[in-house]
């Protein structure tokens, strides 16, 4: 298992979870959900600068079927940008089926009302993303997930990307 900090995200449209592990990959941990105003990216970017994080992992969420609809499509595109950015730290996608359901499951398991979650869910999804990532690596010895390419803005301006 490599040592250093990851930041885990899970993407939406509404709001941005973010979660970050210790220096030894063991804990993922909430730290914010963060609106997608666009100024998400420019969170997350610091938070890996401040934290000196290894990666950044993203959460894909694929369909039950392991197809990719347009939250994953949004997803890829939050990733590159955010890749950009952050270069060279590498940002990795990771398939997130379930995380926001297991989420939903610890909050009511912790007591927390259905009503509290909407303030905290994503930053726990975050969290179970990157759990999930970890717990990949440890099983595997490698990264967890799809690294993602670094295209230039020009790529992702001809491929329709600039969401």
């Amino acid at each position: 298992m490599r040592r250093g900090v990851r930041i885990g995200v899970d993407v939406g449209r509404a709001r941005t979870g973010v979660a970050s592990c210790d220096s030894d990959g063991i804990l993922a941990t909430p730290i914010a959900t963060l609106p997608a105003n666009g100024t998400d990216v420019s969170e997350v970017a610091r938070e890996v600068r401040e934290r000196g994080a290894i990666e950044v992992i993203v959460g894909l969420p694929r369909n039950m079927d392991g197809s990719e609809g347009a939250s994953a499509r949004y997803s890829r595109r939050w990733a590159r940008r955010l890749a950009r950015r952050i270069a060279p730290v590498p940002v990795r996608l990771f398939d997130e089926r379930l995380s926001t359901v297991a989420a939903h499951a610890q909050l009511h398991e912790a007591g927390r009302s259905s009503r509290r979650h909407r303030a905290v869910v994503d930053q726990v999804a975050a969290t179970v993303i990157l759990n999930n990532a970890l717990e990949a690596e440890r099983l595997t010895g490698a990264p967890a997930g799809e690294l993602v390419a670094e295209i230039t803005e020009a790529q992702s301006e001809a491929k329709g990307d600039n969401e």
